[in-house]
């Protein structure tokens, strides 16, 4: 049961990320869980989808913006590294909580908002973005979506909005990772839990690129978001 729940999340984690460009730790994290302690959790769904993310950052890699980049990572990296700490002294209970919250919130704002990712926004919603988004990283691995926003509003094409978050999605990916393994979070004998989760999502990913061209994405978003919701109902009660 522990490498279904492992395994299964992770391939549909990578199919969703194939179809709408984020949200592959946000499924991770509804499972994950229930078979390993937040912190452990959060560091395994952050290091699955590096494959991906490294191969998508060395192919839009010339339309890559450094400038546009550092700076939020510096936001972002400095926020989660005090919530991984945090992360590790603060009740299970009260995480799953926030988890649970974090999750509707999600849901309600991706189903409410429906030109989120074509609005610019000033500097200091930026930076709220960065410290929102670093803290729930840290904690849960769970930044993307306003940082996607953040990104999005910024960008003049497609190449340039993947080249700088995937780019951005791989360098702080990298560096909680290193700051988990520190911290004795991520230990050796969740290597093999991680080895099976890339491969899941990995063909997760391949599959989603066979069947992009047959789906509507526009109608495939809402039902995930639902999804997303109810699994924050779960946490929030269960």
């Amino acid at each position: 049961m522990t490498w279904l729940l492992i395994v299964l999340p992770a391939l549909l984690a990578g199919l969703i990320q194939g179809m709408t460009g984020f949200g592959a730790v946000i499924i991770m994290m509804i499972f994950f869980p229930s078979i390993l302690p937040m912190a452990q959790a959060a560091g395994i769904g952050g290091i699955i989808m590096l494959p991906s993310e490294i191969a998508l950052a060395f192919h839009y890699r010339h339309a890559f913006k450094v400038k546009r980049v550092l700076p939020a990572l510096i936001v972002y990296a400095v926020v989660a590294t005090w919530s991984v700490q945090l992360g590790k002294v603060l009740d299970t209970h009260v995480l799953r909580l926030m988890l649970g919250v974090l999750l509707i919130a999600l849901c309600i704002y991706f189903l409410a908002s429906k030109n989120a990712d074509s609005r610019h926004y000033p500097w200091y919603v930026a930076i709220l973005f960065m410290i929102i988004s670093g803290f729930f990283s840290g904690l849960f691995g769970i930044g993307g979506p306003l940082m996607a926003l953040y990104f999005l509003s910024l960008s003049k094409s497609m190449p340039e909005y993947l080249a700088n978050i995937q780019g951005f999605f791989l360098l702080d990916g990298l560096y909680i990772t290193s700051v988990r393994v520190i911290s004795g979070i991520l230990v050796a004998r969740l290597v093999p839990y991680i080895l099976a989760g890339m491969l899941a999502g990995v063909i997760g990913t391949m599959v989603a690129s066979r069947l992009s061209n047959r789906w509507n994405l526009a109608t495939i978003k809402p039902w995930i978001y639902r999804f997303i919701g109810l699994a924050g109902l779960y946490y929030l009660f269960f």
